[in-house]
């Protein structure tokens, strides 16, 4: 065998880490009712990001300066509240535990020079694979004065998912922790009044989680029958 026939040990070593970056299969990532979407064989395949290190560049480094300084006068460490700095595509966001979630978000409210006046809201996301941390709720801050953004992101097991309610920092989050309550089922702690906002208040689970079923409703319509998604053809 000559050299040109020896195989790319690289080539071998990243397809070696693709295969362990394999995060979901199908369009939705979920196991429990056939994929209808005709993505049933996709492969997404995603490494997982890394913490930023410093220097994250644009105004990333001041604020994250000013903010661990903020903290400092409420004894609180900046490494203690903030598990990882995540810059990523032109964004910054922190990750925060959340038994400090609502110490920052107000550290980053009331600091003059943060001023994060606004929060344009909540977004619930669910990573199954993320053992321990598979729910997640993401709050974009917007500051008018500075004319900046980062986001906070902070998550919950599957099996207590309970976050602190931002709604006492932030009112504008009221509804928008109740929706991502029902799809998600995030539990607000603290929230004044956590109930249904999208759904019917007698409605099962949470429909946006991954591992929620796609279908089982049938539906008439214009006189044919509509079979639920779960027994419509499969596409392989």
């Amino acid at each position: 065998m000559t050299s040109e026939n020896l195989p790319d040990r690289a080539a071998i070593a990243g397809q070696e880490r693709l295969s362990e970056q394999v995060a979901r299969t199908g369009m939705f990532g979920t196991p429990t009712t056939g994929d209808t979407s005709g993505y049933g064989g996709l492969r997404v395949r995603r490494a997982p990001v890394p913490a930023s290190e410093r220097p994250y560049g644009s105004y990333f480094d001041e604020l994250a300066d000013n903010l661990g300084q903020a903290l400092e006068k409420e004894s609180i460490g900046f490494d203690e509240a903030i598990e990882r700095v995540i810059v990523d595509r032109g964004e910054l966001t922190l990750h925060v535990r959340a038994e400090h979630l609502t110490g920052v978000a107000k550290v980053l409210r009331d600091e003059p020079s943060l001023a994060f006046e606004l929060c344009l809201g909540v977004s619930g996301v669910h990573y199954p694979w993320d053992t321990g941390r598979e729910l997640h709720a993401a709050y974009p801050l917007l500051s008018i004065t500075h004319n900046r953004r980062v986001r906070l992101e902070v998550s919950a097991p599957d099996a207590d998912p309970r976050v602190p309610s931002m709604v006492g920092v932030y009112p504008t989050c009221d509804w928008h922790e109740r929706e991502t309550w029902d799809f998600f089922g995030i539990i607000f702690e603290g929230h004044p009044a956590l109930t249904r906002i999208e759904m019917p208040d007698d409605w099962k689970g949470h429909p946006q989680r991954k591992d929620y079923p796609l279908g089982g409703i049938p539906v008439e319509y214009r006189g044919a029958h509509v079979p639920p998604p779960d027994e419509r053809r499969s596409y392989q």
